[in-house]
């Protein structure tokens, strides 16, 4: 369907005439719907509300709405306030200057939104009604109403000539009274239906087979159960007449399928062989790690059949691969503090472990604990009016299991404002008196834990010190006198210092030790450590090997996330793809043209081939390498890296004797482009 979503939401909750009462709910039913309609993620509707508004306002836009509308349309019409019934059996929607014996002039009658509905071109038009029904009397007459008010009848499915409409209200028989024109109080009441209907599109509850889509007979479904939950005398009604099936959401509820595991792995999960079977074990726990969920899943199956059916030694085994991929929070209960009544506090829950793990949805046990999910977790937040302590809970449930965190709190009544004291004469000067500062109390969020130390990454961050250090005796053989240090090359190995410093410092900080630092480690180390300098380079490169060795250990023992490789996105990733290329492109045109030169040099047009793949095959693992972050860092020490063999390469190959050719010059404009991408990439994923 390629038409426009549009939604046009009337929310009537003041009136003019004392005869009806003030309803508490339209306001906040009108601001939840529209910001969950208007959810890119959810539904993309144009929302349009009309607040408290005449009778002809609303007949306006109600009118407006549909005459303005193209056959692929998707159109969704919510009222929410008094629903009044004549004497003579007619419906009207009540509006702020409606007057309960003027219902015909002062109210919008339900057969002028049907007439609007039928003129529609659209086809597919969804109408949903959040009112009370009941009889309206003249002033005087103190009588209540009796019979139920159909209100489908007022929207007969004869009328709709076969084209895709549905009406959905919240009830169709609940009614109150009318003593004189006197409506009464206790249907001031907060919404039911309204308040299940945005839940059930914001947490995707509403998505019963959980293919990813809420249709409008889901919807229903959801609704009913939910209304009748909450009241049992409340049941909303339905009249549906669609051709095909109507989608009026997305939802995070898509039902993964479980990928079947390759036939060898399978057959070694059944061999006869003990050793076997451990060995499919190991490579089934590194498929659950996988960010394909299916694949993920499949391997979970197997696992859990080898824990429940196998000997005991290879069930353990199993089961500890499995528990690695169980649904955990990373703080089990998120206490608020005192929160200030009137106010909505904030927090996180956030999800460890592969992504299979993370693959979760989230349930709340009260209306006023709102839960708002992402990818990382969920966001929640509070909604409280009433005194005193709280305690709810959030069941996080995903393909692999479930857990349950605590939200507890106390809401406190806001302090009263302390009056301004009258000012009074300057004091005599007096020793300086310590005043405790008055605490000001604000929701508190799950505190992350504080890095642990983690010995690798020591490890790394020293050897990446000590290849740094190791090149100043290096630069003072090459170079006996600041001349010499210029003509001679010494210079080339402050790039390579200056790089390594960096990374060494990356692997000691706690804010850069888990990504950013073995990556631009790991990257630095693929370039500069192949054999192209002097002999003297060993021992540095040695240190930059075994300190990437060291940091992808750190990186391997992190159990909150699983290195892989995704798909590259974006403009930045293909800018760094075409920077490696072109960079890969200059080396080899440069040893092509050395063996033009001399077939004497194959020596060195050889290690500029290598030089040339390396640095290809660094920019793709830098592109695709998850998470993000790493793949950044890995992206920028591959360009740190090319930098150090541009310099040692133009300089200290043993039979350099003629200036390099264009070749060289292409490569180092390359890998300094690729820099430039790699600090703009850094810079947006900061952000």
């Amino acid at each position: 369907m390629t038409g426009e979503r549009r939604a046009l939401i009337i929310a009537n909750g003041e009136y003019d005439n004392p005869g009806l009462s003030a309803l508490r709910s339209p306001a906040a039913d009108a601001e939840a719907l529209a910001e969950v309609l208007a959810d890119r993620a959810v539904s993309e509707f144009d929302v349009q509300v009309v607040r408290d508004e005449t009778a002809h306002v609303i007949a306006g836009r109600v009118e407006d709405l549909f005459a303005d509308s193209a056959p692929d349309d998707v159109l969704l019409v919510h009222f929410s306030c008094h629903g009044l019934k004549s004497e003579s059996g007619e419906l009207f929607f009540a509006a702020r200057n409606t007057r309960p014996e003027r219902l015909a002039s002062t109210a919008v009658p339900a057969d002028f939104v049907q007439r609007c509905m039928r003129m529609s071109r659209s086809r597919s038009i969804v109408l949903l009604l959040d009112c009370c029904y009941g009889g309206a009397f003249s002033q005087g007459v103190a009588v209540r109403a009796t019979g139920e008010a159909n209100v489908l009848d007022a929207f007969p499915g004869g009328g709709f000539g076969g084209r895709g409409r549905a009406v959905i209200t919240a009830s169709n028989s609940i009614e109150y009274a009318f003593e004189g024109d006197q409506l009464a109080d206790d249907h001031a009441r907060p919404s039911v239906f309204t308040s299940a209907l945005v839940d059930g599109l914001r947490t995707g509850d509403a998505d019963r087979d959980e293919d990813g889509w809420i249709a409008l007979s889901e919807l229903y479904d959801y609704l009913f159960d939910s209304v009748r939950e909450r009241n049992p005398n409340q049941t909303p009604s339905r009249d549906i007449e669609m051709q095909g099936e109507l989608y009026l959401a997305r939802s995070r509820r898509r039902r993964i399928k479980p990928s079947p595991v390759p036939a060898d792995l399978r057959a070694a999960s059944e061999d006869p062989n003990m050793f076997t079977r451990l060995g499919a074990v190991t490579e089934l726990q590194r498929r659950l790690t996988s960010e394909n969920l299916s694949v993920a899943i499949g391997a979970h199956e197997v696992l859990t059949t080898m824990a429940q059916t196998d000997i005991r030694h290879i069930a353990e085994a199993a089961e500890l691969a499995r528990a690695e991929a169980r649904v955990r929070a990373e703080s089990e209960v998120v206490r608020f503090g005192e929160v200030v009544r009137g106010t909505r506090p904030v927090a996180r829950v956030r999800l460890a472990g592969p992504p299979i793990a993370r693959a979760c949805h989230f349930a709340s046990s009260h209306s006023w604990l709102r839960v708002t999910e992402d990818a990382d977790g969920a966001e929640i937040s509070l909604e409280l009016s009433e005194l005193g302590a709280f305690d709810g809970r959030i069941t996080v449930t995903g393909p692999t299991g479930e857990v349950v965190v605590r939200v507890e709190g106390q809401v406190v009544a806001e302090p009263a404002p302390v009056p301004p004291s009258r000012p009074e004469p300057a004091p005599k000067p007096a020793p300086p008196v310590e005043i405790p500062e008055t605490t000001v109390v604000e929701p508190v969020r799950p505190v992350e834990a504080a890095p642990k130390f983690e010995p690798f990454a020591v490890a790394a961050s020293v050897l990446a010190f000590a290849a740094a250090v190791y090149l100043l005796p290096i630069s003072l053989a090459l170079s006996r006198s600041m001349e010499d240090f210029f003509e001679d090359g010494g210079w080339t190995v402050v790039p390579l210092g200056i790089f390594a410093i960096a990374a060494g410092i990356m692997m000691f900080l706690p804010a850069t030790r888990r990504l950013a630092g073995p990556g631009a480690l790991c990257g630095l180390a693929l370039l500069s450590a192949i054999p192209s300098g002097p002999v003297l380079l060993v021992l540095t490169d040695g240190c930059l090997l075994a300190g990437a060795v060291c940091a992808l250990i750190s990186v391997r023992r992190d159990r909150s996330f699983r290195l892989g490789l995704g798909k590259p996105r974006g403009g930045l990733a293909i800018a760094a793809l075409v920077a490696g290329a072109a960079g890969t492109a200059g080396l080899v045109a440069e040893a092509v043209e050395l063996l033009d030169y001399s077939s004497s040099r194959a020596d060195e047009a050889a290690i500029y081939l290598v030089v040339s793949v390396v640095l290809l095959i660094g920019t793709l693992l830098g592109v695709l390498l998850r998470p993000v972050a790493f793949g950044i860092a890995f992206l920028g020490g591959v360009a740190g890296g090319g930098i150090v063999m541009a310099c040692v390469l133009s300089y200290a190959m043993p039979s350099s004797s003629s200036v390099t050719g264009a070749g060289w010059w292409i490569a180092l404009g390359a890998v300094l482009a690729l820099a430039v991408v790699t600090g703009f990439a850094a810079r947006e994923v900061k952000s």
